[in-house]
């Protein structure tokens, strides 16, 4: 029998595309039938929950916003107990979710997640960002259980070298799973959706 969701983190520096990924993630999970909510991490607004709920991708009553009021980072690594709270919550109005997806606020490359929060996370980059990402080796891009490398359609247009991230992502990661995405077409999603069905859901 079920006792919790699983719970799953994403992570990454402001502007990867986050909390796009939220929304091309989710109505793809809610078509195959998972029950899912989503917990959002911003320093003094709830801006990111509020733009998933006028994108409509869930009832509103399942985007819950958490004002950490301090470096995100903290909220989902050092003290993730207003997280904790709030997954808490949306178990209990929802005795049936399969899946909580907790995104933290934007934060820079040091950013990982407390195992007590989450089953698992991802860490997203993003391609305009600049093609030494890689080499830079932050802990939230080396440690993550998936690195997801977002914007690939940018690399032409900002000068950056997409084979030259691969390349050194691989090397980086030392064999941990990698994806790569253009949310606007959906490109590369397919490998983010069998990570979180086969380490995450049903692991």
């Amino acid at each position: 029998m079920k006792t919790s969701a699983a719970r799953l983190g994403i992570g990454g520096p402001v502007g990867s595309g986050k909390t796009a990924l939220l929304e091309c993630l989710v109505p793809k999970f809610v078509k195959r039938g998972v029950e899912v909510a989503v917990v959002t991490n911003d320093l003094l607004t709830t801006e990111d929950a509020d733009r998933l709920k006028n994108r409509g991708i869930l009832p509103p009553e399942r985007i819950v916003g958490v004002e950490t009021g301090s470096c995100p980072h903290t909220a989902i690594r050092e003290d993730p107990t207003m997280n904790l709270l709030a997954v808490q919550d949306l178990e209990l109005l929802y005795p049936q979710l399969d899946l909580i997806l907790i995104e933290s606020g934007g934060d820079n490359l040091a950013s990982t997640f407390s195992y007590d929060l989450v089953d698992a996370y991802i860490f997203v980059i993003d391609v305009g960002a600049g093609d030494d990402i890689p080499r830079k080796k932050g802990p939230g891009f080396v440690q993550a259980d998936l690195v997801v490398i977002n914007k690939i359609d940018l690399a032409p247009y900002v000068g950056a070298n997409l084979e030259l991230i691969r390349q050194e992502a691989t090397q980086y990661r030392q064999g941990k799973p990698l994806a790569y995405t253009n949310c606007k077409t959906g490109e590369g999603l397919a490998a983010v959706i069998d990570f979180i069905s086969d380490q995450v859901l049903f692991n």
